[in-house]
C-alpha cells in the first residue's frame, strides 16, 4: 500500500495516478493549477485527473442517485469510514450519522472530500428531516421479522439506516423504519459489519435502479 502526498491510499503498492501535466497546460476552469503542475496521485477515476475538489463534488452532485444513506453512531463506531466510502462509489446523495457528531474517518480514505455527509442528533431528527424530504426509512438489519433484502424492491427514493456495529439498530430506529431487511448468509457467523452490509445493500439498489 502507498501512502499518496494528500493522504489518500493508493491500492496495490505501486504508485498511482498521473504525473505532472505537460505544457501547455488545460485553461478550463475546473482544473487545479498545482495539481497540473505537480501531479495528480489522488485515489480518483481518470475522468477527476487534475480536477479541482470543488469541480468533482459539482460534477458528481449533477450524477448522483436519489437514496441516501443513515448510519448510528453512539460509540465512535470504526465502520462509518467505510459506510461513507462505498456512499461515495455507489453515487449516494449523501450520508447521515445519528448521534455522535465525531466519526472515525480513517474507512472513509478522504471520499468524505467528495461526499455530503449530514449529521442528526438522534433518530427522531432524521425521521423528521426524512419526511420533510418525502424519504422512506429503509432498515437493514438481521433481526427476527426482518425481510430478505433478496426479495425486496427498494424505493428509487428512499434512506437506506444502518446501525451501531454490535447492537445493530436501536430500538428508536427499528420503529421508524419500514420495511428492515435482512441480508441471507450462509456460514458461522451470525452477522456481518455494517461496512459490508452498507456496500451490499446500496449495490442492491443499484441493481435495481440504475444498472440495465
Amino acid at each position: 500500500m502507498t501512502t499518496e502526498p494528500d493522504g489518500e491510499i493508493a491500492p496495490g503498492g505501486g504508485e498511482v495516478g498521473v504525473g505532472p501535466h505537460p505544457q501547455p497546460w488545460p485553461d478550463d476552469p475546473w482544473f487545479d493549477r498545482e495539481l497540473l503542475e505537480r501531479g495528480d496521485r489522488r485515489n480518483v477515476v481518470d475522468r477527476y485527473r487534475y480536477w479541482t475538489v470543488e469541480a468533482i463534488v459539482a460534477d458528481l452532485d449533477a450524477r448522483r442517485h436519489p437514496f441516501h444513506v443513515a448510519i448510528e453512531n453512539w460509540r465512535h463506531d470504526m465502520n462509518i469510514g467505510t459506510v461513507v466510502r462505498n456512499a461515495n462509489a455507489f453515487g449516494a446523495a449523501a450520508v447521515h450519522i445519528v448521534g455522535r457528531r465525531r466519526w472515525n474517518r480513517r474507512g472513509a480514505m478522504v471520499t468524505e472530500r467528495y461526499q455530503h455527509v449530514e449529521h442528526h442528533p438522534t433518530i427522531e431528527d432524521l425521521v423528521v428531516w426524512a419526511a420533510g424530504e418525502g424519504l422512506p426509512l429503509v432498515g437493514v438489519d438481521n433481526l427476527p421479522g426482518s425481510v430478505p433484502l433478496e426479495t425486496v424492491e427498494l424505493p428509487r427514493r428512499c434512506v437506506l439506516v444502518f446501525g451501531q456495529e454490535g447492537p445493530g439498530l436501536s430500538v428508536a430506529a427499528r420503529a421508524a423504519c419500514a420495511p428492515v431487511c435482512s441480508i441471507a448468509m450462509f456460514g458461522s457467523t451470525r452477522s456481518i459489519n455494517a461496512g459490508v452490509a452498507s456496500g451490499i445493500a446500496m449495490h442492491t439498489w443499484v441493481r435495481q435502479h440504475a444498472v440495465g
